[in-house]
């Protein structure tokens, strides 16, 4: 088995971790990577704590219901953003009461409208509020609490080892550091020295994050940075089954006792593993949200999943021009037979 990340009282094995991601990491998603099997925790979209506490009531009512869960996700964290601390530790007390395995705060969010309001990444150029945050909703929630933050906001003020002592000290039970500064967004390259940098001047676990795109990148984190956990973000939108192949490479490098060798790689996910998901997913969301919900939703997750599928690009391409879900589908229906006679021929 490959070592068990401990967050606090939780336990997460394996140390591989979903990262929360807006308009992605919905409740379908979360059970989607779940049920494939290999992540040892899911996160949500992350949850803006003024929308929850002081928002208007479509807002509030809004923010509720995307902090809903099915038990079958756990261990499930819920992030939640904020540069008030009042407002964030009311926020906290709500999702303690939920009763989640894991409540996150979010210090690494590098969006503009995030950014603007002084929250997510820009609370790593005010320190003294950053603490405050992170001693309030330690205050408020007694589930493990963790921090996500980037490397700084920009190359001149990279402070991620300043942030995470302050964390540890405020009691955080794991810090969360993604290898790119705020102004890099996700250009460039992550930079994985930093990760290894923060695990040496901290007590607590530290989980790192950016560029994992396949399970054997997944496992050179590991082994490079000395991180006691991974987060996949965007490489999980590709490939579902990351966690499952990265989960498999681990479980072999600690049967050798960390000594590097060629893992054996699970097989690849069919054209008929990858025609059942998608298709099972897009046929929930056309069976549950309202059209134009639908068709952004479908849109943005056929980019993803096409990726490396024989005709993908076309496929983009001709969804582009559907306007309704229940065609959307059928050409999704289309692509996959279409596929499968050529696969057959």
């Amino acid at each position: 088995m490959s070592d068990v990340l401990k967050i606090g009282s939780l336990a997460v094995d394996p140390p591989l971790l979903l990262a929360p991601m807006a308009g992605v990491t919905d409740r379908d998603f979360r059970l989607i990577v779940r049920r494939i099997g290999g992540v040892g925790l899911v996160a949500m979209e992350f949850i803006s704590s003024r929308n929850l506490v002081h928002g208007q009531p479509t807002h509030r009512r809004r923010e509720r219901a995307r902090l809903a869960f099915d038990p079958a996700e756990r261990p499930l964290s819920i992030q939640i953003y904020g540069s008030d601390a009042e407002t964030m530790a009311a926020a906290a007390r709500e999702v303690e009461a939920l009763q989640p395995d894991v409540c996150d705060i979010n210090m690494g969010c590098p969006a503009n409208k995030v950014l603007k309001s002084c929250a997510g990444a820009a609370l790593m150029g005010d320190l003294p509020l950053a603490e405050e945050i992170v001693r309030r909703v330690r205050r408020e929630v007694s589930i493990p609490l963790t921090v996500k933050f980037r490397l700084g906001l920009d190359d001149d003020r990279c402070n991620y080892r300043e942030l995470g002592r302050i964390c540890q000290g405020e009691g955080a039970d794991a810090v969360t550091v993604h290898g790119r500064t705020a102004s890099q967004r996700f250009r460039g390259s992550a930079r994985w020295a930093p990760i290894a940098h923060l695990k040496e001047a901290l007590d607590i676990p530290v989980i790192g994050n950016g560029d994992v795109r396949t399970p054997k990148e997944a496992e050179r984190m590991m082994a490079e940075t000395g991180c006691d956990g991974v987060m996949i973000g965007r490489g999980a939108t590709r490939n579902p089954w990351i966690f499952q192949q990265a989960a498999a490479r681990l479980a072999q490098r600690a049967r050798r006792g960390g000594a590097a060798s060629s893992p054996v790689d699970l097989p690849a996910p069919s054209l008929d593993d990858r025609r059942d998901l998608i298709l099972g997913h897009f046929r929930t969301v056309v069976g549950r949200d309202e059209p134009g919900e639908a068709l952004d939703r479908l849109r943005r997750f056929t980019g993803w999943y096409s990726h490396g599928l024989p005709g993908g690009q076309a496929l983009r391409r001709q969804i582009n021009d559907l306007r309704d879900p229940q065609s959307f589908l059928e050409a999704v229906e289309r692509f996959f037979a279409e596929r499968a006679l050529d696969a057959a021929a």
